[in-house]
This record gives C-alpha cells, structure tokens and sequence, in this order.
C-alpha cells in the first residue's frame, strides 16, 4: 500500500509540475535592453517614474522573470544608438530590444533616409546577436514641411514591415496633444505622463516576453 501510495503521490506532483509549466507563459527568463532618448532615460522626471521603470514593477508584479538594462541616452540620434548598439548587445546579451530612437533625428530635421538606414542596421545587427526587437514608433509636428512629417512617422510602420519586427505604433499616443502632460520644454513628458506611455508599448512587448 505504500508503495502504491508513494507512485500516486510522484504522479500527482509530477501532474502539478506540468500545470506550472504551462500556466506561466513566461517562465523563461529573458534580459531586455531599451535603446533610446531621453524619453527612455527620465529627462527631467524623478528617477523611478519614467516608462521603463514602470514596465520593470510592472514585470516584478506579474511574476515574469526579466532584467532590464536601459541603455537609453538624451539626445541620442539613430546613429549614436547605431554606433553603440554592438558593444551593447556584446555586452548584455540581450533577448529582446526595445528601439526608441528617432525624435532627435526629426526635431533636427535630418534626412528620413539616414534615420531609416539606422534603424534597420540596429534591427539587422539584434537578430544577429540573436535578440526579438519592438521598435518604437515617433511623430512629430510638421515644422519641416508636412511631407517630412509624413514620411518621417510612415518609417517606422515601414520597416516593421520590410522587416518583420514588432511595432509599437506611437509612443505618445495619448499624450501628445495634451499639454498639460508636458515638461516647460513642450518637448519632454512629465511623469503623469509615463504610466499612458507603458501602455502602448506594453501590447507590443507583452508577446516578445513569452517564452520561446
């Protein structure tokens, strides 16, 4: 009888352990590298209430094993995150990266070809080192001609689908036209504004965070 007892014991815990398995979507852990401006690195905001470090509480607070390593710099342009992203992905290893650059590449005006050329080495350069990539969509107003703007906010849906990477459409969904959600600068979201900002890119990211 105890024998009998002790295999439907090792059965029934061996049933369990696969129901765990199963039931968590994200158990595999992963490492997450943001790559971007100063909308990623809490320009003029307290430390702690900026979009990325409300998506790393947001991941402690459902149980989903992941590091985050934001790799984000104010003012950073396409090519700066071009230059730096090699020694970044050497360094950390990451599973997915998060791409948030362009904003500097429009506010300058500078070429839509360039900024697009970059962002599709970044996203070149991430799958080689073996990394999912959610690039992070930008508009901006036309004080370069409403055709700059266009072509500018049409880039992002473009490689997404030349090159098959997740997008999240426009980060300041929801925010942009709201000025009471911004810094002086007219320019920088305030901390209110950061947990809107996580929502949108959250749907995006949200599948890339489930186990392979």
């Amino acid at each position: 009888m105890d024998v009998l007892t002790n295999f439907r014991n090792l059965v029934a815990l061996c049933a369990l352990l696969v129901l765990g398995v199963g039931a968590n979507a994200y158990s595999a852990p992963k490492t997450l590298l943001v790559v971007g401006d100063s909308l990623s690195a809490e320009y003029g905001i307290a430390r702690g209430t900026g979009w990325v470090a409300l998506l790393e509480r947001k991941l402690q607070a459902q149980n989903i094993a992941a590091s985050i390593v934001n790799a984000s710099v104010s003012g950073e342009t396409t090519s700066g995150g071009r230059t730096r992203l090699p020694a970044l992905l050497t360094k950390h290893k990451p599973d997915i990266v998060v791409i948030e650059l362009g904003a500097n590449d429009g506010l300058r005006g500078l070429p839509v070809t360039a900024a697009d050329a970059n962002l599709r080495a970044m996203v070149s350069a991430a799958r080689k080192a073996d990394a999912q990539v959610l690039l992070v969509g930008m508009q901006i107003p036309p004080n370069y001609g409403r055709d700059y703007a266009d072509k500018f906010s049409a880039m992002y849906g473009a490689i997404s689908r030349d090159e098959k990477v997740a997008l999240a459409p426009f980060m300041l969904a929801g925010v942009a036209e709201k000025a009471d959600l911004f810094q002086a600068d007219r320019l920088h979201p305030l901390a209110a504004a950061h947990p809107v900002i996580l929502n949108n890119i959250w749907p995006s990211l949200a599948p890339l965070l489930k186990a392979k």
